[in-house]
């Protein structure tokens, strides 16, 4: 058993690098004007076509099992895929890396705050309380700590869509532990991939269609490379793996580590500054996870 959880602190702290270099990566994109929405089209794509020679012949033979399940895969697809990175990628045009890692960073209580809703998992009056200090840390990010900004309504908005993105994920990864499945992981991941991409694909073509078009070069295809082969496949098939050893709730206080890591690359590679409504923020986000990882009496 002990051999298994440090299995899944491995697979889950290399999720949180690959997923925090991500944002780098997203952010880099973004100064390069890759197209946020083709990017994540086509991370998924290749993603997928690697996947294939994998997963087909499962697929075929669980054909009843998936296709007796589609509504349920299709609502993973499109948190997942289809928003959560989208987002992500659309959030960092407009925001810095730090700001978006210490959002993100919340997940694991809106994770909590889901399960308890959908019924998948009890809460206690400290998770409530935990829940109420991160939105707070959330707040003094997008609001920037400015009572002008909030009295003009003027937020940055990759802040207020990185909140999309983040409950998003949160409600992905507390449905992801609602049901056993009759499908390997990899299959699973397949599956994820093949719904969120067939309704990422109308919103590709809308962007295509605005003039926003790939530049293809250099910047392009290592973007690309890095996005499919870490964030996009092992990052996903390491968090499916992980949250089937030790469950969502101990899974998600991994990302925890995301605005280290992301924080300290920024500040390192496009010399972002750590301010003072990051520190607010961080504040009030680390007592709610600290908080929502608290157990009463009863539990």
């Amino acid at each position: 058993m002990k051999q298994k959880n440090n299995l899944a602190y491995l697979l889950l702290i290399l999720t949180t690098i690959f997923w925090s270099g991500n944002f780098i990566v997203g952010k880099a994109a973004s100064i390069y004007e890759i197209p946020p929405f083709s990017l994540n089209f086509y991370r998924w794509f290749f993603a997928g076509l690697i996947l294939m020679p994998f997963t087909i012949k499962e697929l075929i033979d669980k054909k009843n099992y998936i296709f007796s399940n589609l509504g349920f895969f299709i609502i993973l697809g499109i948190t997942s895929i289809t928003i959560f990175n989208s987002i992500v990628y659309y959030s960092l045009y407009y925001t810095q890396v730090i700001s978006g890692v210490l959002m993100i960073s919340t997940i694991p209580v809106w994770i909590i705050f889901i399960s308890s809703m959908l019924n998948i998992e009890k809460t206690n009056i400290f998770q409530i309380i935990g829940v109420a200090l991160s939105l707070t840390g959330v707040i003094f990010i997008i609001t920037k700590a400015d009572i002008n900004l909030i009295k003009n309504l003027d937020f940055n908005k990759g802040d207020l869509t990185m909140v999309i993105a983040m409950f998003s994920w949160a409600l992905y990864s507390s449905l992801l532990k609602k049901k056993k499945y009759k499908i390997s992981q990899i299959a699973l991941l397949q599956v994820v991939i093949i719904t969120g991409l067939i309704f990422l694909i109308p919103i590709y073509f809308i962007e295509m269609n605005m003039g926003n078009l790939i530049k293809l070069g250099k910047p392009f295809y290592l973007t690309l490379t890095y996005v499919v082969l870490f964030p996009g496949l092992a990052s996903f098939f390491f968090w499916i793996k992980g949250i089937g050893i030790i469950g969502a709730n101990r899974a998600g206080a991994f990302l925890h580590l995301m605005p280290i890591f992301g924080a300290i690359m920024a500040m390192i590679i496009f010399d972002e500054k750590f301010m003072f409504y990051h520190f607010l923020g961080a504040v009030f986000i680390i007592a709610g996870i600290t908080l929502s990882n608290k157990k009463t009496s009863n539990d």
